[in-house]
């Protein structure tokens, strides 16, 4: 008996293609998305085996540090003999000349229209800071007539009081028809911190000045502002 394989024909000389299984889109797509679920969770499982689990903390008592770092300190800085207050000042250069005192630092400024910038202490002696500006005008400057109130005025960031005033220096050596001063000065643990300027009076513009709208009217004020802010009692966190 001779049997007959699939696809050949009885009949001499005649051949037939058997038909041949066809894989559907349907069945390659399951198969791809499949194999890619596998790897995936493959991937998974070995990122979740390699990781270590984050700290556990409980706050209080672990309540760790705010995430800044020191302050970077650009300017030289003054601490009086005694420790009771400190500040930054202009670094000594072309464009400043630097005097230093027991209670305190006077700038020159030597370039531009000049003018003299001092940051320094004196005891308040339960006086208020007001009472103190005014004291110090009085003194340093006679014949001053005040010409407004710094609003919102602080000191080493702390509330205090603020004055600019115009004076018009008498004599033949005199170098200025009008001179504008600045003083501003707050109060902590009865110690009064003083910074204060004075120049030749110069309107700001469109062409002189910060190019902002201001009265200031005073060219070593546009330094001074940074330093104001640099003071610090004993204790208080640097600046």
């Amino acid at each position: 008996m001779t049997t007959i394989a699939p696809g050949y024909s009885t009949h001499a000389g005649t051949y037939t293609v058997p038909i041949q299984p066809k894989t559907t889109h349907r069945r390659l797509l399951i198969v791809w998305v499949g194999a890619i679920a596998l790897v995936a969770a493959g991937l998974v499982a070995m990122s979740g085996a390699m990781e270590k689990p984050s700290a556990r903390y409980m706050c209080p008592p672990q309540c760790g540090r705010p995430p800044i770092g020191e302050p970077v300190t650009i300017n030289p800085r003054f601490t009086s003999p005694d420790g009771s207050f400190s500040v930054s000042y202009p670094a000594e250069g072309a464009a400043y000349k630097i005097t230093k005192n027991p209670n305190g630092v006077t700038a020159d400024l030597l370039a531009g229209d000049g003018g003299t910038m001092r940051l320094f202490s004196e005891p308040a002696n339960g006086r208020s800071p007001k009472d103190i500006a005014a004291a110090l005008v009085d003194k340093t400057f006679p014949d001053t007539k005040t010409a407004y109130q710094i609003p919102n005025a602080m000191v080493g960031y702390r509330p205090g009081f603020g004055m600019v005033a115009d004076c018009w220096p008498q004599g033949a050596t005199a170098s200025y028809s009008r001179m504008r001063v600045i003083v501003l000065v707050a109060v902590k643990d009865d110690l009064a911190l003083v910074a204060g300027a004075v120049g030749p009076y110069h309107a700001f513009g469109p062409d002189f000045g910060s190019g902002k709208p201001s009265a200031v009217n005073l060219q070593i004020a546009l330094d001074m502002g940074k330093y104001v802010n640099s003071f610090s009692w004993r204790g208080d966190p640097l600046r």
